[in-house]
């Protein structure tokens, strides 16, 4: 059973509850990705938890589970581009919308992993650390994390030398020194304080 399990009041909530999270706030390359998911009560899966929690390995398996045994599920995403210009928060809210859109059947109500909902017209509520309390936002979480650190590892092919596969975006040591060896990518967040302050250097006066 996860710690502080979260629970709805079944007096104005019924029907299809879908879990919201995202990955990938903190780095400073590559996509937000979120995930979306409506869990069956009559397949429940055992070991749901914080994505953080979890070995890869652990939420490898739990990914492909959930995919199999779960009523709905999806995956959406914000653009680099979107977050330079939304900002990382809007971009985020973005990129959830986009997630339970993309759910069929569409859920009856959503609980959303934090403290901000996106604008949408569903029927919803923040959970603070959700994805730890509500198994559905850490179905959710598990599954954004698997594809982000996915596509993270194939920007590790196409940019050699940034280190994309070992730290996924987040800005290590070894990833500053990489940044400022090889330049800034078209993967990078350009409006990220580090990646901000090297391309402004790197302007003629």
């Amino acid at each position: 059973m996860m710690p502080d399990l979260f629970s709805l009041d079944s007096r104005h909530v019924s029907g299809m509850v879908a879990g919201v999270d995202e990955v990938g706030r903190g780095p400073l390359a590559g996509d937000v990705v979120t995930a979306a998911v409506i869990l069956d009560p009559d397949k429940p899966i055992a070991g749901l938890n914080d994505s953080k929690k979890l070995t890869a390995l652990r939420r490898e398996s739990l990914a492909v589970q959930i995919k199999e045994d779960a009523l709905c599920w999806s995956i959406a995403r914000a653009s680099v581009e979107e977050i330079d210009t939304l900002n990382i928060l809007q971009a985020s809210l973005l990129a959830m919308h986009r997630a339970v859109q993309l759910l069929d059947p569409q859920p009856t109500y959503v609980l959303v992993d934090g403290n901000h909902l996106p604008r949408w017209p569903y029927a919803s509520e923040p959970v603070i650390k959700g994805d730890a309390r509500v198994p559905a936002i850490a179905a959710a979480s598990i599954l954004a994390k698997v594809q982000r650190d996915a596509e993270l590892t194939a920007l590790d092919e196409l940019y050699p030398g940034y280190g994309f596969a070992r730290h996924k975006g987040y800005p290590t040591a070894a990833h500053l020194q990489a940044l400022d060896k090889l330049g800034v990518t078209v993967v990078h967040r350009k409006s990220y304080a580090p990646v901000k302050k090297l391309l402004a250097a790197s302007r003629p006066e």
